[in-house]
């Protein structure tokens, strides 16, 4: 945890206290634990996850912590990414979890509570019911995933989540500027408009990584999002 602590103050500017560092530390071990009964990640090992998991989750904190944001939402969480990891490094967030999958939410509930965050839920939905929901249309000040759908999907996921002057961060791989080209009409028609892509180096990680920073600069048409499925069904492109 000594090279996972330095890292993340050398490399993103985030200073971890020993408390921080400590739910860092139940966080993997239960991840390792439950992973031997149900497939949550394929990444076992320590440095694997520190990196891949963790340091990646927060990349996302210099663009949240720098836009003063409050209500975060994280689609599509898997085992907790980026989201909790996020609520770790800082807890004065106001976070939600989506995640379809039941085993999956129900690990990171289990997190939740072994680690004592406050002000952190899990919604076990689709996005696309939340982005037609009054109380979650245009709610949060930013919306990340990683790894769930391709950028013209994602932005129909996101957009609809996020109030206007708030924004979309997308966590991607080296398809990264080819999803953003492919995404502009859907970006634009979302009320979203594309500030930069910003690539991200981890150390052991030689895949290329970037965030895809998206502010939203207009209300999303009432249209969107589709009914469920549709979005990936039929993909907003240029």
């Amino acid at each position: 945890m000594k090279d996972f602590a330095h890292q993340a103050q050398q490399l993103l500017g985030v200073k971890l206290t020993s408390n921080q560092l400590r739910q860092f530390e139940l966080f993997e071990r239960e991840l390792v634990d439950w992973n031997t009964r149900f497939n949550l990640t394929a990444i076992q090992e320590p440095a694997q996850i520190h990196s891949k998991h963790f340091l990646d989750s927060l990349t996302c904190i210099p663009i949240l912590i720098e836009s003063g944001a409050e209500r975060v939402i994280d689609v599509g969480s898997g085992a907790g990414f980026p989201g909790i990891p996020l609520k770790i490094a800082a807890p004065a967030l106001r976070m939600t979890l989506v995640e379809s999958v039941g085993k999956k939410a129900g690990f990171c509930q289990h997190v939740i509570q072994i680690l004592g965050l406050e002000n952190i839920s899990v919604l076990t939905a689709r996005a696309e019911e939340l982005g037609q929901a009054s109380d979650h249309r245009q709610q949060y000040d930013w919306a990340v995933a990683r790894a769930v759908a391709v950028l013209p999907v994602l932005s129909e996921y996101l957009l609809p989540l996020v109030r206007v002057g708030g924004g979309v961060i997308a966590m991607k791989g080296e398809n990264a500027p080819a999803e953003a080209h492919t995404a502009e009409l859907a970006v634009h028609l979302l009320g979203g408009r594309l500030r930069r892509l910003a690539k991200i180096v981890l150390p052991g990680v030689t895949e290329e990584r970037y965030l895809i920073i998206i502010d939203k600069v207009a209300a999303t048409p009432t249209g969107y999002p589709r009914r469920a499925g549709l979005p990936a069904k039929r993909p907003i492109t240029n």
